[in-house]
Formats: structure tokens, sequence, C-alpha cells
């Protein structure tokens, strides 16, 4: 059996195929001549191996010739259509998304380290999530690994596996407790895990980091791993089993040191300095070692090569590219609780109530049994919950009332307590998952005394009788969220519980008229609300997430499960915080779903509400979220706070359960705000959030990573660029092709954002689908159906709706548009030819024959990686490149001259006919041609290998300081020539 090399040509089937790497000795990986990527298939050579033959690329046939504007749309249709294309980076042919400038800085630190091992902590909204997928996507396309995972929260699990599949061509199966059943169903019988057989995977690092599955995880883990959110993978330190099971888990993978290992967080220093260089010794166990208040230059060298740390404002103007992030408005609005007025006597009744439960325990909570913090607790729950709603008030005081059914662990401790229920009351960013339960469980075991629990009923009546007119804070966010959407913005309104987020969907549902017009003042015209909160499943609230999003006006009201790592900028541009978070760093979480690259919007607004004269609300925005709120306007970036925010907001909070004789109402503010003041502990927490924030200057600062220069990223994306095909290219071949086909296209004008002039909107195609080919029509199908989801089942759609801004080389009209014209180009049966293989014109851009070849380079590529630390060697697979190559020659006295490359190029793209030509005159001239091909074989071998040395040298150069390591690169001869295209001189007479 003949045997197939890579990158040769092969006849099976009746078709031209291009044979493709395989991993399977006895299977052959083919990919049509001229189809889709898609179109690639599996020859088990057993079965069919006889059925295979070598094959020759067919030369161009003279009698098919067209224009040159064919001709160029040939040439920009096979390199649109390049998936293995070359170049510096292998992985740009394949993405969905064209990476900024800035975000190839963290690939080429990754290509320069052997294993990557690499801390991407740029600021929020940058693309971190872009970032680590381009790293994996280049790998895999280097052939250096062959499977990944990333490690997520649960909740983030859909989007990575989205984000990877839509933008960078990696199809992933989600792991977590809700899948994992139906994925082992899957797998073939005998000792096969998940992660041995699924080489793509996005895995809850909450369902893996268990004793029962880890051991499992770690043996099938594959080469590279991405952990995202790596914060809540530091070491705990004590302060949490969970956090602590993750850094170990994470740890232990990072213990194998050929692995590729990337962190993503925005906030890799949490304010906790072991915790920090925890993190960094998850890169290389010495950097756990470095003193980070006195680092040696040559300690930072070392790190800087491992960590990226940028500020929006380090790549808002990068590399000669504008990258419009919104500018954030943030303002503070108030409501007050008249003396007399109702929700205030429940406050100040209930207040008194908590401060019973909390003498009983001992002065603020600190006696030294479990039951004593529960308590503690539970005083702290039904204040929390009376100040978030008149809902969740009445729901976590009816719980308290009914007592506790369960049996509570008898044998938890003090700290135990703290740990199961402190996250019910404070709003941890490190724990598996925002809890937005009310509390009700959070209380001492057994039923309350029945004078207790009848106390408790009559503060639940009184807390329902207040929802809507009787609740002022209600009737303050109603006014907020008018006037956002009065000025055209779409807000997502932030709970801190499941009861409060339904009440507040339900009221403003109700009272936002759906009917009025700006106008008449009315801003809710076409306007749907919804709550989304933790009581959904991941997939139910994707699900409602999307359909919100299809309504022209939306209102979303969520709690904190919507406010770590999705993406909702597309949708939404203003946040509400109608609950104050007692963390700041959720503070930035919220803002951080809009406030982000993407974001359409101009500006984005947030805004604070708070209770005036409420002593909580009041120390919560003094010492914190103010503070919060000023270093981010004046760094540009979030500080986390310095010590665990828990512990500061029991410091605050346990000043109003101090015993104070003449204070008997919950809120006097005055005496409470002294109290507060004169606390050391919240005096020496400001002191060191301001050190904190001047550390993370310096940090940003120091991990710029100003020394990957802009020239040196500017030098490998236009090798990139012209080998497939910049945005420009993109653009101009869809205009052309559209035009090519007599597709009509109406061009219009939307506005893109608020705060754009109407000079500065959008431009919008309208395109006529039923105008386009039938193979084109059928490809875009399934994205026309996303596109317009409220269409019939099996209706054609009339019109495809887009923006050029938006037009990509993998963009689906783009894409189906490269294949079908390089497919019709191939095809050896008469019919359409839109993009020809030949041609021939008179024309005044030269002054002799000239012939312009449009060649496609195959090359094999194999990288040689340093050897690993453990001493062996990886080999990668090898891989298949192609190129595309314009090169031209004239005749002088029967020599042949060749031209510059710059020369044949700007030939094709710009060489006008002057004068007609017949039929015949164009069949003789290419004929001619055709007829020197064999005589330039050498010559043409000589530009194909000159390729592959220049293929080497640019791969060679993006790891110009990986320690050791080879790339090798062979041309596949010879050259397909794609097309053939003859200019001749205009006549004396005619010039």
């Amino acid at each position: 059996m003949a045997r197939f090399e890579a990158g040769s040509l092969v006849r099976c089937r009746e078709r031209e195929w291009v044979v493709l790497p395989s991993d399977q000795e006895d299977v052959l990986l083919l990919r049509p001549l001229g189809g889709a990527e898609a179109e690639v298939c599996g020859i088990y050579l057993p079965f069919e191996g006889n059925g295979v033959s070598h094959a020759r690329f067919r030369p161009p046939d003279p009698r098919r010739g067209g224009d040159f504007v064919s001709g160029r749309l040939l040439r920009d249709a096979a390199r649109l259509a390049l998936r293995s294309g070359a170049g510096p980076f292998r992985s740009l042919g394949r993405l969905g998304v064209r990476p900024r400038p800035y975000q190839l800085v963290p690939l080429i630190m990754a290509l320069r380290l052997d294993p990557v091992r690499l801390l991407i902590a740029d600021d929020v909204g940058i693309g971190k999530t872009i970032e680590a997928a381009l790293i994996a996507r280049e790998l895999l396309d280097r052939g250096e690994i062959r499977r990944l995972t990333v490690l997520c929260p649960p909740h983030l699990c859909d989007q990575w596996q989205r984000e990877l599949a839509e933008k960078f061509a990696i199809e992933a199966v989600v792991v977590r407790a809700s899948t994992a059943a139906s994925l082992e169903r899957a797998l073939p019988r005998g000792d096969v895990s998940i992660f041995d057989y699924f080489p793509f995977t996005v895995a809850s690092i909450d369902y893996v980091k268990s004793d029962r599955r880890r051991d499992s995880f770690l043996r099938a883990c594959p080469e590279l791993v991405i952990v995202d959110e790596a914060h809540t993978a530091t070491s705990a330190g004590g302060r949490g089993a969970g956090q602590q099971q993750r850094y170990e888990l994470v740890r232990d993978l990072a213990a194998r040191e050929d692995r590729h290992l990337l962190l993503l967080t925005a906030t890799p220093h949490s304010g906790i300095e072991d915790a920090f260089r925890s993190l960094l010794g998850l890169l290389a166990p010495r950097f756990e070692r470095f003193s980070l208040e006195r680092m040696p230059e040559a300690e930072r060298d070392d790190l800087a090569r491992h960590l990226v740390q940028r500020r929006r404002a380090d790549v808002r103007h990068w590399l000669g590219e504008e990258t419009p992030f919104p500018l954030r408005e943030s303002a503070e609005a108030t409501y007050t609780l008249p003396r007399t007025a109702e929700y205030r006597r429940l406050f100040d009744d209930v207040y008194e109530f908590t401060r019973e439960l909390v003498r009983t325990a001992g002065a603020n909570g600190q006696g030294r049994s479990w039951k004593q913090r529960a308590r503690y607790w539970a005083a702290l729950a039904l204040l929390r919950c009376v100040m978030s709603s008149p809902a969740a008030a009445e729901k976590a005081l009816r719980v308290r009332a009914a007592g506790v059914d369960e049996a509570l662990d008898a044998d938890l401790d003090a700290a135990g307590a703290d740990e199961q229920f402190s996250g019910y009351v404070y709003d941890p960013t490190d724990q598996e998952g925002a809890q937005d339960l009310e509390p009700g469980h959070v209380v001492e075991q057994g039923a309350p005394s029945s004078g207790e629990r009848a106390r408790l009923l009559r503060f639940a009546a009184r807390a329902a009788a207040l929802t809507g007119a009787g609740d002022p804070k209600l009737q303050k966010v109603l006014a907020i969220v008018e006037g956002l959407l009065r000025d055209g913005y779409n807000p997502i309104v932030y709970c801190r519980y499941i009861a409060t987020a339904n009440y507040l969907a339900s009221e403003l549902a109700g009272r936002i008229k759906g009917d009025g017009s700006d106008s008449a003042g009315r801003p809710g015209q076409g306007l749907r609300v919804l709550a989304v909160t933790g009581e959904r499943t991941e997939e139910e609230r994707e699900a409602l997430i999307a359909e919100l999003e299809r309504s022209p006006r939306r209102l979303l009201i969520a709690t904190d499960c919507l406010s770590e790592g999705i993406n909702l900028q597309q949708s939404f541009d203003a946040v509400v915080h109608y609950d104050l978070p007692w963390n700041p760093n959720r503070l930035e979480q919220r803002e951080g779903r809009v406030d982000r690259y993407g974001q359409p919007s101009a500006t984005v607004r947030t805004v604070l509400l708070y209770g005036d004269g409420n002593p909580v609300d009041e120390a919560v925005m003094k010492v914190l979220l103010r503070k919060a709120v000023s270093i981010h306007r004046t760094l540009g970036i979030s500080v986390p706070l310095p010590v665990d925010s828990g512990t500061v907001v029991e410091t605050l909070i346990g000043a109003l359960f101090r015993p104070a004789p003449q204070q008997t109402s919950f809120l006097e503010p005055e005496e409470q705000l002294a109290l507060l003041d004169a606390d050391e502990a919240v005096r020496s927490v400001e002191l060191a959030w301001d050190r904190a924030a001047e550390r993370e200057k310096e940090s940003r600062t120091r991990f710029a990573q100003r020394r990957i220069r802009p020239d040196e990223v500017l030098r490998e994306l236009e090798e990139s660029d012209a080998v497939l095909g910049d945005a420009a290219a993109v653009e101009r071949f869809v205009r052309a092709a559209l035009e090519r086909l007599n597709t009509p296209v109406a061009q219009g004008k939307r506005q893109k954002a608020k705060g754009k002039t109407a000079a500065e909107a959008e431009e919008v195609w309208e395109i006529s689908a039923h105008a386009l080919p039938a193979p084109v029509l059928e490809r875009l199908r399934e994205h026309v159906r996303r596109q317009q989801p409220g269409a019939k089942a099996g209706s054609e759609p009339s019109t495809i709706t887009l923006s050029p801004s938006t037009l990509t080389r993998s963009h689906p009209l783009t894409a189906a548009l490269a294949d079908y014209m390089l497919e019709t180009a191939l095809a050896p049966e008469d019919g359409e030819q839109p993009a020809a293989r030949c041609g021939l014109i008179r024309t005044d851009a030269v002054a002799r024959r000239t012939v312009l070849l449009l060649l496609r380079v195959r090359m094999l590529m194999t990288h040689t990686p340093a050897r690993s630390a453990a001493g062996s060697a990886r080999q990668a697979a090898p891989t298949l490149a192609e190129e595309l190559v314009v090169c031209g020659y004239t005749r002088a006295g029967g020599v042949v001259e060749w031209l510059d490359e710059a020369q044949a190029l700007a030939l094709l793209e710009t060489a006008q006919p002057r004068a007609n030509v017949t039929v015949d005159e164009r069949t003789i001239g290419v004929e001619r041609a055709l007829e020197d091909l064999e005589g330039l074989r050498g010559e043409l071998e000589r530009v194909a290998g000159e390729r592959a040395e220049r293929l080497r040298a640019a791969h060679q150069r993006v790891r110009s300081v990986t320690t050791g390591g080879r790339v090798d690169v062979r041309p596949h001869l010879p050259a397909d020539v794609l097309g053939v295209y003859v200019l001749l001189p205009m006549p004396r007479g005619l010039l």
C-alpha cells in the first residue's frame, strides 16, 4: 500500500484532496483541494487504501479564462480560505475574531517559554479570555499540544465553551455535576475517563477539586491547563476549605514541570501577600520565595517573563490602533426614611431585636461555641434582609420564626460556623459561587420561643404591608431606572437576595409603563423586565438572558450570580447597585460586566443607591465603596481590599452592637459614625489600602510588558496579514464577490451607540439573500437563523443584515463566499466561474509581455521544543502550512527576468485593461504561458524554497529567547499553480 506524506495531493472517491497530518498511521486525513475545512474526512487505509492514488494539480484551462477582476477574486478567495496559513503565527487563519494588537503580547510571551507558564493579569474587560484561547489555538496548530482543559467557576463553563467554539474553532465539552453523567455514558468500555476521551474540556474547578475526582483528573490531565479566576485558587491559609482544595488541585497540576499552565485573573493580588505569592509559586516554585517589596532587578526580569499585567490606559492607544473602552460615569443616589415612616419603625424594631440576639451570644458574637456564632450571624442576616427589601425581610423573618427543621452539625466549631454561614451575609468573591438565598437557616439549632416567634411573625406581617408604595427604596430606584431608560440606557439592577430581585422585577414591570413614549415621559416603550437569580440553573439563566437581549428595551434584575465573569456588554450599559455590596471587589465585578471592551456605548453609567441616615449603608459607603471608586477613578484599575473584607465589615457592623446606653434607635447615624471614625481598625485598613494602591500602581508599571516592543509585534502582524489578509482585504473581497455574483447590497447607517454623532454612525449592509448562489446561502442558513430567531421554521430570509466592521476572515459570509469562489474555479466541469484561474489583458501598465503566476505553496513544518526540565524532549507533531505567492516574469532576448514580488502583486491588483482582446487571443496567450511552466520548474522551486526559509525564520524569531528548540520547514514540490495571467503592452498605434 502506497504511503502518502502530509501535504501531498491524492485522488480518492473521484475527487482531489490534500493530505493532512494524522495522529493514526492507518487513517489518512484528507481535505478537499478546493473545499471547506468542514469537509475534512478520514480514510481508513485497511478498508479503502487501494482506492487512493497520487495526483497532480491540474493547470488552468485556457478556454475558461476571465478578466483580471476575477483573478484578484481568486487570489483573495484562496488566501481567505486558508485555515493552515503560513506566517509567524499558525492560529490566525482559524480565528473567528481579529485580536487587537496588544492581545498578541501574551502570545509572544508564551511562545518564548517552554513550558508555557504565564499569569495573565490584565485589567477587567481587556480580553484575557481571548488572549488565553489564542495561546491555546496556537499551541494546537503548532502541534505542540493535542488536548486542553479550562478550569473555571461552574457558572462560566458555558461561556468558555461558546467562546472557544465561535472564535477559536475548538469544540469543547462542559464537565460539571449536571453534565458528567451524560458524558460518561458516551465513553467506550474500559478504564477511560471523560478527560481521557474528550480532547477539549471546560471543567468546573469545584467539580474536579473534590477528593473523589481529583486523582482521576490529575492522571488524565491534558498538556495545557487554563485556570480562570485564578485568585480563587490561591492558598487559603486556613480561611476556607473550598479555596484550599482548589489551590491544592492547581498546585498538583503545576507539579508536573512540562505541563503548560495559564493563570487568568484581573485581581492577582487579593491584598493578602501570602496568597499572591502562592499564586506566583504555581508558575515556578522559586517565585513563591521572592520578596515583593524588595525584589532585585534580576528577579523582576525573571518574573516579568511569566507575568503580564496591564491597565486599560496601557493598551487604549497601542501600535497605532485605538481600543474604544467606554467612559464610566459613576453617581450616588440616596433614599430617605423619615422618622415617622413605617419602614423606619420596622428597622428600629428589628434592629433592637438583633441587638438582643447578639447580647445573648456575647459581645459581637465572639463566643467560643458555634451556636453563639450562629446566633450572631442570625442577627446580621435579619438586619441585612430588612435593609434589602420588604420581600427579603418577610421571608427571612418567617423562616426564623419557623426555626430549623434539620439538625446542624454538632461537631461544628466557631470557625466552622463562620465559614458555613458568613457567605450568606457578607459578599466573599473567592467562594464557590455567589450566595443569593435569604439566610434563613443561619440560626441556632431548635425553634424560637413562643414569644419570640410571635414577635417575628408580627415583623413579617409589617414587612409584607410595606411592599410597593410603602417602600421608599423602591420608589427611588424607579426614578433612577426611568431616567436611565429615558436616556437610552439598558440597565442591570443588582440585588443581594433572590426575594429582593423577584420583588423588584415584579414591581418595576408593573410601574414602568410599556406603551408610553419617551417624549411623554414614559421610558418603557417595548420594555421587557426579567429577574435572573441563583434559583435558576446556569442553562436557564443563559436562556433568560438570550430572551431578554432580543427585546429592543430591556431591564435586567440580577443577583450576584451574574456578577462574575459573564459578558453582558453587548446588551446592557448601566449598573444600579440596589443593595450595596459589603465587599468592594464585588462592586468592580458587577460593573465589569458592562464596562469592558466590546461595549458599543460610548459611556456606561453606574449608580450606588444607599439609605440616607442608615448607619450600615453609610459605614459601608464611607469606609469601603467610596474608597474603591476613588482608587479606580485615580488609577484606572480596581485595587482589592488588602485584608479580608468580612473582617472589615464585621468591625464596622460590630460598632452597631456595642453597648451604648443612650442608643436605642437603629437610625442614629451621628453617634454610630462617631464610633466608626474612632475605630483604630478602620483607620489602619484605610492606610493599608493606600499602600496597596501604590504597590499595585508600581506593579502594573513593572509588568506592563513594555519590553515586548510595539515594532516587534507590528512586524509579526504585518507578515501574518500579508499571508492571510487584513480587515481591509476582507471587506474588499466581500464587496467584489457580491458585485461579481450580481447580489444587490443596500447600504445605510444606524446609530452605533449613545454619545456618537450622526457622522460616526455605523455603516450597515442589507444583502438580498435570494440573489446569492444556492451553495452560499446553504452555508449561511444557520447564521441567518441565529440572526432572525423569530422567523418561521423552513422560511427563507429575504435579507442578511450586517455591519462591514464585523466582517472577519472567518465570518460565515466571508468563508462561504471564499469557499464558493475557490471551489467553482477549481471545478473541472463547465459552469459558473466568478473567479477565473487564467486571463489576458492589454494594458499600459507594462512595456513588454508579462506573465503573473498565482502559486499555492504547501509546506511541512516540524517543531522540536527544548528539553523539558524532566529531561524528555517533546517532539511536536508535523503540521501543514500553506501560503499564496504572486510572482511574475518577462522575457528579454529570450532570457527570463523575474519581477520583484511587490511589483508582481501590484500588477495583479491594479493593472487595468485598455483595449479589447478576442477569445482566441486570450486562449493562445494563456496556452503560451502554460508552455513556459515546465522550463520554469527550477525557478518555481526556488520561490517555494524561499517561502519555506522565510517561514522558518519567522517562527524561529518569535521563539528567539526560548532555550533551545528548532523549527524545520520543507516545501512540498511542485507548488500548485492556481492562476496564470498575461499582460500584453498596448500596440504603439493605440498608445
